[in-house]
């Protein structure tokens, strides 16, 4: 059987997948125990922001000359 991962969640008594899935009877299992603030949206705001994090920092300087096109409404231009 090739490797998969399935979403599940504890109902207070077992362990229930999220979706429909055949399993042997015996089969071996990983369980990963997922804490509640790294939720699937919050774990991807969290990386998103420290991928943002990692591409810009304060010291970034962008000259007004590297611009390509000018907004006229910016006060700086």
């Amino acid at each position: 059987m090739k490797l998969i991962s399935l979403s599940a969640h504890f109902d207070g008594q077992s362990i229930q997948l999220d979706e429909p899935y055949k399993l042997e009877p015996n089969i071996k299992l990983i369980v990963t125990v997922l804490p509640e603030q790294l939720a699937e949206r919050e774990a991807w705001l969290w990386l998103s922001r420290h991928q943002l994090n990692n591409a810009y920092s304060q010291d970034d300087y962008y000259p007004t000359n590297a611009i390509k096109t000018l907004n006229p409404d910016y006060a700086g231009s």
